[in-house]
């Protein structure tokens, strides 16, 4: 019955998720400050539409949450489910093969900017929740919180969290902002790395110059910003700033084991990514690196001219941005901290050095052993057929140590994207299949979770 429902109203489900994604809710870029909001009153619309007790914007110093309740009985479990409705910006547009905010389906996929990450996956949650209302077996207490802000940090959402406990009193959190294996390999991810994300400015003259006239007696901002960032990483892909590995929690050789037995095929993934080699720290699984080590990347460069044709110019100022990935023990701020010192250090006299810290986010683990987790596994056993593969993932969701931290809960990720779906990337797409499927899976999550 829930499963014909869910079919028979496959075309409007998606013609809604459509009609979202067409709202260019980008959170980073000031321009789109009114379509955010518009993204948060869609959603606000639709959890009414839906059969919420309240629902209501809650205004932040940025964009607002949405957050929304139905308490059928206080006796029964409650399960808060978070998510975000803001996407990153769409750059370089030149790169989609179709428009980022004009969605379309092709080879059954859903191609638009926030498809899988993550408006795709926040909107099962609410058709999920209009299924089990149209039949009238809502099984447990359900609360929805929803950002506009994830995408930049976070920074009001723990604000509001601190301030709302009561609130968000419930038993478990539910988030959907990951990614499964494959479909022939249902998982749930039960580990993310934290996050540590800095800009970086190298200033040498006081202003652009002749390339000419001053090279080769004046130092280039790019040239010397270039090397410190290669300086970053020794000959086998160690981060060489001091102390960043003093806390990272090291697996045992068993559970590096039980990690690498999950389903990963190399030629599959390079083939991929369109690379003939793989890179990263020595002694360690691809797997491994994008999951129980921390890393540092380059998130972006500039400096000087890049415009088209030449201009022979030694710049005055040269610009980076880098992310940090986090593993369990290391603390954000800390790294942050690290990171700074010893950038400053490494700069030659010759060039002024300035390092700003956007944002920064927690690693989290969850058990297997949960209640929840059981539940979660239960319910893609009955819709998959197939017992759910546990998984670390490399990304980040900060709110999840948060929600450790401020309500004592524990997060089930049951996550419907795949790696391959572009998030953050230009052609962003997400399944069809696989939203079709998280939808019938969440509903068979409240079935099982009501039953622990």
């Amino acid at each position: 019955m829930v499963k014909d429902y869910i079919q028979s109203n496959k075309d409007r489900f998606l013609s809604e998720l459509f009609d979202w994604l067409r709202i260019p809710s980008v959170s980073a870029d000031s321009r789109y400050k009114g379509d955010v909001r518009k993204a948060a009153e869609f959603l606000k619309n639709k959890l009414s539409e839906a059969g919420v007790d309240r629902v209501e914007l809650s205004e932040t110093k940025g964009h607002p949450i949405v957050y929304a309740e139905k308490i059928i009985d206080p006796s029964l479990p409650t399960v808060l489910v978070y998510g975000h409705y803001d996407v990153q910006p769409a750059d370089p547009l030149n790169l989609w093969t179709s428009p980022p905010f004009e969605p379309v389906i092709n080879d059954e996929k859903i191609y638009a900017r926030g498809a899988c990450d993550d408006k795709g996956q926040v909107y099962m949650h609410v058709k999920a929740f209009e299924v089990m209302m149209k039949h009238n077996n809502l099984p447990c207490n359900i609360k929805f919180m929803v950002e506009g802000e994830e995408e930049v940090g976070s920074d009001n959402l723990g604000t509001f969290v601190k301030e709302n406990k009561e609130r968000l009193k419930a038993d478990i959190i539910l988030i959907s902002d990951t990614a499964l294996i494959s479909l022939e390999h249902p998982s749930i991810t039960t580990g993310l790395r934290g996050l540590s994300y800095m800009e970086v400015e190298v200033t040498g003259p006081n202003r652009d110059l002749h390339s000419g006239v001053y090279g080769g007696a004046v130092a280039n901002p790019i040239n010397v910003l270039c090397n410190m960032i290669a300086s970053l990483h020794d000959e086998n892909g160690k981060v060489t700033i001091p102390g960043f590995y003093d806390k990272v929690a090291e697996l045992s050789a068993k559970e590096r084991e039980a990690l690498n037995r999950a389903p990963f095929d190399l030629n599959d993934y390079k083939k991929d990514l369109g690379i003939d080699e793989i890179k990263g720290e020595k002694g360690y699984s691809t797997v491994e690196r994008t999951g129980i080590r921390p890393t540092l990347d380059v998130n972006g460069i500039w400096g000087g001219y890049t415009g088209e044709g030449a201009k022979t110019v030694l710049p005055s100022k040269a610009h980076a941005k880098i992310s940090m990935r986090l593993v369990p023990n290391q603390v954000s701020a800390e790294i942050t901290e690290l990171f700074t010192k010893h950038f400053k250090a490494i700069a030659p006299s010759y060039v002024k050095v300035k390092v700003i810290a956007h944002h920064g986010g927690e690693p989290a683990v969850t058990s297997t052993e949960s209640p929840a987790y059981q539940a979660a596994s239960r319910a893609f056993q009955k819709v998959w057929g197939k017992t759910p593969i546990p998984t670390r993932d490399g990304g980040s969701i900060p709110i999840v140590a948060l929600f450790k931290k401020e309500l004592g809960l524990e997060t089930v990720l049951m996550g419907f994207g795949l790696d391959s779906d572009a998030i953050h990337s230009p052609n962003e797409h997400y399944g069809v299949k696989n939203f079709m499927l998280g939808v019938e899976t969440i509903v068979a999550f409240y079935e099982q979770y009501a039953q622990k």
